[in-house]
């Protein structure tokens, strides 16, 4: 971006001093800045202070990571347009910048280093997703999972389960990502556990699947 713009009220301004007018917002420490389920319609920068996202499990709140000046956050909501899946809480006194795609997309094009920035820094996040999700074992996904649906489970006849749910939902309460979620499901489903069936999961031994938690 220019170190100058004309802004809307005529005038030659600095750009960097407009954005910051314009879109800067400031936390207190434990403040939420975003819910799970809010529409996504801003992504953020943290200019200042410490800010955690959360994810709520099963077994209560986990924190699943945690961002320092410099960081983009949010920014999977605004660019999918999905709500949010996660809850971001400031750590510390927090100085945010928050910006809406309109006024993201003219930060790119009027500064491309800006996209390209972010787009290192989403490779980078998925790059140590990938060496968590290989570091981890089967039963550090597994077992959350199975816990939601032995929890869910409406019973049947000769000790069947169904469980009506989605990837999202049961992300969300096994506390896990989407992907996580996915990779545990597939695991299931090559062992037998469950089974997809009539836009349900259908467990043929809930006894089965319940002793994985043992």
């Amino acid at each position: 971006m220019p170190e100058s713009d004309q802004t809307p009220t005529g005038r030659t301004e600095d750009t960097g001093y407009y954005v910051r007018q314009s879109f800067e917002r400031e936390y207190e420490a434990g403040e939420v800045i975003y819910e799970v389920g809010e529409e996504s319609t801003v992504l953020f920068v943290l200019q200042a202070g410490q800010v955690e996202l959360q994810r709520d499990g099963a077994d209560g709140s986990r924190i699943v990571a945690r961002h320092g000046a410099g960081d983009f956050f949010g920014e999977m909501g605004l660019l999918a347009g999905r709500p949010r899946t996660m809850r971001a809480v400031a750590a510390s006194e927090a100085r945010v910048l928050a910006l809406d795609r309109t006024t993201f997309e003219a930060m790119c094009m009027e500064r491309p280093e800006i996209g390209l920035r972010l787009i290192r820094r989403l490779v980078a996040r998925l790059t140590d997703l990938e060496q968590r999700l290989t570091a981890l074992g089967a039963d550090d996904l597994l077992r959350p999972v199975v816990r939601v649906l032995v929890r869910r489970a409406e019973t049947g006849g000769a000790g069947e389960g169904r469980v009506d749910t989605t990837l999202r939902k049961l992300a969300s309460d096994s506390g896990l990502s989407m992907l996580e979620a996915h990779r545990a499901l597939g695991q299931l489903m090559e062992r037998k556990r469950v089974r997809l069936q009539d836009d349900a999961l259908w467990i043929p031994d809930l006894e089965a699947l319940s002793a994985a938690l043992d």
